[in-house]
C-alpha cells in the first residue's frame, strides 16, 4: 500500500510524533512523506522520501499570537513560495499515486486528498478542538479564541474520512468516525526512569514576570530557553539559567519534582506520562493550548495559569502531592495502542476505498451503452 504522509512544521510536536507513526508503518508499506519548517529537517535525515513544502507560521509579540499578522506574513510568503512549491508537489504525488493520505495537521495533503478522492486520515491532537465537545469551564473568557480555532482547524484539513487523535484527556466526542487514543511519545520518554527529585524544571519563553516570581521559589529551578550567551550557567536567585540541550532537558525533566512550562502538547504528554506534575501557562490567544493547560487541571495533574505571580506558583507548589498521588493512577501502554489504532484505520481507508471503486467499475460496465 502507498500512503502520502504530510506533515505540519509549526513546532517540533507534529515532527516527532510522525517519525514514530511512520516508521511504524513503514514496516508494511511504501510512505512518502511532505513537510515543511523544523519537521523537514527533522524527518528529513531519517528519511530519504521526505520532500519540502511550503507551510503556514505565527507571528508573535510579547508571548501573543498576532493573528493578523500571521494571516499576511504567510500571506506573503505564499505568493512567493507556494506556486513552485504546489506544481513540484502535484508532479511527484500525480505520478506516484497513494492508495491513502495521512496528515498531521498539514494542508496540501488534505488537498491533494479533495482533488483526487484519495481516503483522507488525520492524525493529530489539533483536532480535538473540533471533534470533541468543550464545556463552559474549558472555553470561559476565550469564546472567541474558541471559535478562531474551530475555523482554522476545519480550514486546514478540512473533511477527512477518519481522525485518530493522540491525547492525555478525554472529553466526550461529538463528531463521527474519530478515535480518541493515547499520546504518542518520543522512544526517550519511554525508556526513561522518572525519579521525584527535589527541583523544578521550567521551560518557557515568558518574560521578567516569571523570572521575578521563580527567583524566590523555594525549590532550585533550572530553567530553559529564557536566556542564552554569558547568562548560560549562571544563577539568580533560586534560578539556575541552564543551556539548551536536549539531553541535559529530559534528564531534568525526568528527575524533576515538577514542571512549569505553557501549554503546548507534547510536553504536557511528556509530563503526564513520566508522572511529574505540571504548571501549565498557555500562551494569550492560543485556544489549544489553553484546553490542553485546563483538561491538564480537571485531570488533577497540574494547574493551569492564564498568568505567572507567587500566588499563581504556591498554589502549584502546594499541590505537588495530590498530584503526583492522582498521576500515579494514569496508565498507557507506551506507544502500542496508538499506533495500532493508526495503523488498522489506515489500512481500513485504503481497502474501504478500493471497494468502492472495484464497486463503480462494475456498476459502469453493465450500466447500459
Amino acid at each position: 500500500m502507498r500512503i502520502l504522509y504530510g506533515v505540519n512544521g509549526e513546532g517540533m510536536g507534529h515532527a516527532t510524533r510522525s517519525e514514530l507513526v511512520i516508521s511504524s508503518l513503514i514496516e508494511e508499506h511504501e510512505v512518502k512523506i511532505i513537510a515543511s519548517g523544523a519537521a523537514y529537517k527533522f524527518l528529513s535525515q531519517i528519511f530519504d522520501t521526505c520532500q519540502e513544502v511550503f507551510g503556514p507560521s505565527f507571528a508573535m509579540d510579547q508571548g501573543e499570537i498576532q493573528r493578523w499578522a500571521s494571516f499576511t506574513g504567510t500571506l506573503s510568503s505564499a505568493r512567493q513560495q507556494l506556486p513552485g512549491t504546489v506544481r513540484d508537489w502535484m508532479t511527484m504525488v500525480d505520478e506516484w499515486k497513494p492508495d491513502v493520505a495521512v496528515s498531521d495537521f498539514e494542508p496540501l495533503t488534505g488537498f491533494y486528498a479533495r482533488l483526487s478522492r484519495t481516503p483522507l486520515v488525520c492524525v493529530d491532537n489539533i483536532h480535538m478542538i473540533d471533534r470533541c465537545h468543550h464545556d463552559r469551564e474549558i472555553t470561559d473568557g476565550a469564546a472567541q479564541d474558541f471559535e478562531l480555532a474551530k475555523a482554522v482547524t476545519r480550514a486546514m484539513v478540512p473533511k477527512a474520512g477518519d481522525y485518530v487523535i493522540p491525547t492525555f484527556f478525554y472529553p466526550e466526542v461529538c463528531r463521527g468516525r474519530t478515535t480518541l487514543v493515547p499520546s504518542i511519545l518520543r522512544r526517550e520518554i519511554l525508556a526513561a526512569k522518572p525519579t521525584r527529585g527535589e527541583h523544578l524544571v521550567v521551560y518557557s519563553g515568558g518574560g521578567e514576570d516569571l523570572i521575578n516570581t521563580l527567583r524566590n521559589a523555594p525549590l532550585p529551578v533550572h530553567l530553559y530557553g529564557m536566556r542564552d550567551g554569558d547568562e548560560v550557567g549562571t544563577t539568580d536567585g533560586a534560578i539556575e539559567y541552564r543551556p539548551r540541550s536536549i539531553d541535559g532537558f529530559l534528564e531534568d525533566l525526568v528527575t524533576s519534582r515538577g514542571v512549569i512550562t505553557g501549554g503546548g502538547f507534547s510536553l504536557l504528554s511528556e509530563a503526564v506520562y513520566l508522572g511529574k506534575p505540571t504548571l501549565a501557562m498557555p500562551l494569550k490567544g492560543q485556544f489549544e493550548q489553553l484546553m490542553n493547560a485546563r483538561y491538564l487541571e480537571r485531570e488533577g495533574y497540574g494547574t493551569c495559569a492564564l498568568s505567572i505571580d507567587e500566588a499563581a506558583l504556591d498554589r502549584f507548589l502546594d499541590g505537588l502531592d495530590e498530584f503526583h498521588d492522582r498521576l500515579g493512577n494514569y496508565s498507557q501502554d507506551g506507544n502500542r495502542e496508538a499506533l495500532e489504532v493508526i495503523t488498522r484505520t489506515v489500512e481500513a481507508a485504503a481497502e474501504d476505498s478500493r471497494r468502492d471503486r472495484a464497486r463503480a467499475r462494475r456498476e459502469a460496465r453493465k450500466a447500459p451503452r
